[in-house]
């Protein structure tokens, strides 16, 4: 079938890759990998630019390196939201007691914007069959709709360890993403666009 993909990136990372030696990973290769029968139409990839620590302050420069790795899929398509940081009062885990001040960050814009994309999408009949790449449940009710409203299969890739109990009835087929699959799926360590060559950071 004709399908398009649809990525939170967030989940995806932290669901998957973010402790393993996977960070330069081919998402088109994967899908393909996973969807050996279906013809992979379009692929969106839904992230916010990440806010650089005192901890880690070249964060953005390997996400920014990756994002333009990911540019050089001619059928992949970047929708960005925003990150908001703001201080929040939390307790102390036990056994301390009390409270401390922390700087809490929280990703904005991407279910929305999955959301949003995979209604318009399959309105105007951009794919037979839409997978999902995340295990949020927040994107229960639209693909609900796309399911009961649209007549259109919804397909999960759980990037997660146990799939969401919410999303399973709904939905065409759950594949679990195994390490086996994200290591046949790498870039090459160099990589060309327009702009020259540029390679994987070295930390990856």
């Amino acid at each position: 079938m004709k399908a398009n993909i649809y990525i939170d990136g967030f989940n995806f990372y932290y669901g998957c890759i973010r402790k393993t030696p996977y960070h330069w990973l081919n998402i088109a290769k994967l899908c393909q990998l996973l969807l050996p029968r279906d013809e992979i139409a379009t692929i969106k990839y839904f992230t916010a630019l990440v806010t650089p620590r005192p901890n880690d302050p070249e964060k953005l420069i390997r996400q920014e390196r990756y994002l333009r790795a990911l540019k050089t899929i001619p059928n992949l398509e970047i929708i960005k939201g925003t990150f908001l940081s703001h201080t929040v009062t939390m307790r102390l885990a036990p056994p301390q007691t009390g409270f401390a001040k922390v700087i809490k960050t929280e990703e904005k814009g991407s279910d929305v914007n999955i959301a949003t994309h995979l209604l318009i999408d399959g309105f105007m009949n951009k794919y037979e069959l839409a997978v999902i790449v995340s295990n949020d449940s927040d994107l229960l009710e639209p693909i609900r709709f796309v399911k009961e409203g649209l007549n259109k299969p919804v397909g999960i890739l759980n990037p997660q360890k146990n799939p969401s109990v919410a999303l399973q009835p709904l939905a065409y087929f759950i594949k679990n993403i195994r390490k086996g699959a994200l290591s046949k799926s790498l870039f090459p360590n160099t990589l060309s666009d327009e702009k020259g060559s540029f390679s994987k950071p070295s930390s990856w």
